[in-house]
């Protein structure tokens, strides 16, 4: 990249110890595509939207480029009008429905914590708006932070209260609209769209990057796993009221506030049976780490409508290295999404996206594999929630180039131009 071109990309950002952030007036926005520095480009820059978030990373210098050598330096102090202030890095974490393609451009050297599960985005600052390394996937107004007023949903938490009663489940399920903000918990009291089931206290996989459970020495999980096993009556009640009264309704199993659904597979099948006794509206989904396939068969048989397995990779040796499977194999995953599709489900991938990894040339190869085995209807293109350095450190090691996330993207669109690429989960009933 030449030095005029460094000049039109954004400024560099960095923080004061206090995390109030600036934008450094000299130095530009760098990014990382795994752990090596990737030419950013002003078509791979979009402005970051109103409610996406900025972090600051604490013991961590930002580096940006030198727009008069373009060489990339790590900037760990600043002197302004005679006040010298230690910088610390910057990041982005978009909102729903952007795919970040580049990752913030930090020296980790001195860092000696885990960093909280969010996806970590190169951002910088030019013509007065933040520019973030990422593009539109997917918009849908269902998923639109706007439309996400705690104005409205503490009256409609008490009116929903009032009108189906309390229960553990649904109690817990308040915890997560108020405390985590989990948007499908919200839906839940706001009667609409997808919402939420979760059922399982275990799991067979112990991931990196798990949202409810984080061992001592990483960071704190970022929601409250279930603690207990709900009722077969309390599912079915939920979901019947939610899948009656919704307009385009979804009921999921399968949340970032539970362990692997398939370790409760009788009283998920069991309650879809009774769901689909009292109702047949709207649609019953499954997220799950497709572990298990006849437990996915027996789910599938009670009445399931579709199903979103959970992978960060199409290659066994980096999804192993990543969700740590206990018991089951890579082999068992590939089989439920097969399995899935041959009984008919709308059948999903959560793809968890890491650039540098999930957009090298051996990924994209093997993916089109997958995708060609399985006939999968969909992949979610979801951003890995995950400290960068941790993730580079835990996966294999591997000389395959990057191909850019974004180019990944189009690659799959042109292979497979019936399979849907988005962020959201879709009602099919």
């Amino acid at each position: 990249m030449g030095n005029e071109e460094l000049k039109n990309l954004p400024y560099m950002l960095y923080a004061d110890a206090e995390g109030r952030i600036y934008d450094h007036p000299y130095f530009r926005m760098a990014g990382f595509s795994g752990a090596s520095r990737a030419d950013l480009k002003p078509e791979d820059l979009i402005p970051l939207p109103e409610f996406s978030k900025l972090f600051f990373i604490p013991d961590c210098p930002p580096m940006g480029l030198d727009p008069s050598t373009g060489k990339l330096k790590t900037v760990s102090q600043i002197k302004v009008d005679g006040v010298v202030t230690e910088c610390f890095a910057v990041a982005a974490f978009p909102e729903p429905g952007l795919v970040r393609s580049h990752l913030p451009a930090v020296d980790y050297g001195q860092k000696s914590y885990v960093l909280p599960m969010w996806a970590y985005t190169a951002v910088g600052f030019m013509d007065g708006s933040y520019q973030a390394a990422g593009f539109r996937i997917e918009y849908n107004h269902k998923w639109d932070p706007k439309n996400y007023d705690d104005r409205e949903l503490v009256p409609a938490i008490e009116k929903y209260r009032k009108e189906h009663g309390s229960s553990p489940l649904v109690e817990h399920l308040v915890n997560c609209a108020t405390v985590n903000h989990c948007f499908a918990a919200k839906n839940l009291f706001l009667k609409r769209w997808e919402a939420p089931l979760p059922v399982s206290q275990a799991c067979n996989a112990a991931c990196l990057g798990c949202l409810s459970f984080q061992p001592e020495g990483s960071c704190e999980a970022s929601q409250d796993r279930i603690c207990f096993r709900p009722s077969t009556e309390e599912i079915v009640s939920l979901s019947v009221n939610h899948l009656n009264q919704a307009p385009e309704s979804i009921i999921s199993f399968g949340q970032g506030c539970e362990g692997e659904p398939l370790t409760e597979y009788r009283l998920i099948a069991e309650s879809i049976r009774e769901i689909r006794k009292r109702t047949g509206k709207g649609t019953i989904n499954l997220n799950t780490n497709g572990s298990l396939p006849e437990r996915v068969r027996e789910i599938a048989n009670s009445g399931l409508d579709s199903i979103r397995i959970s992978m960060n990779s199409a290659r066994p040796e980096f999804y192993n290295a990543y969700y740590r499977p206990k018991n089951y194999g890579f082999a068992d995953v590939v089989a439920s999404i097969t399995l899935s599709r041959e009984m008919g489900l709308y059948t999903m991938i959560n793809y968890l996206v890491f650039p540098g990894i999930t957009d090298q040339e051996e990924e994209v190869e093997a993916l089109i594999r997958l995708i060609q085995k399985t006939g999968v209807n969909f992949i979610h293109m979801k951003n890995l929630d995950i400290d960068p350095q941790i993730y580079l450190e835990k996966m294999p090691e591997s000389n395959s180039p990057a191909v850019g996330i974004k180019e990944m993207a189009a690659l799959l669109n042109k292979e497979f131009p019936d399979v849907e690429l988005g962020y959201f989960n879709r009602p099919v009933r």
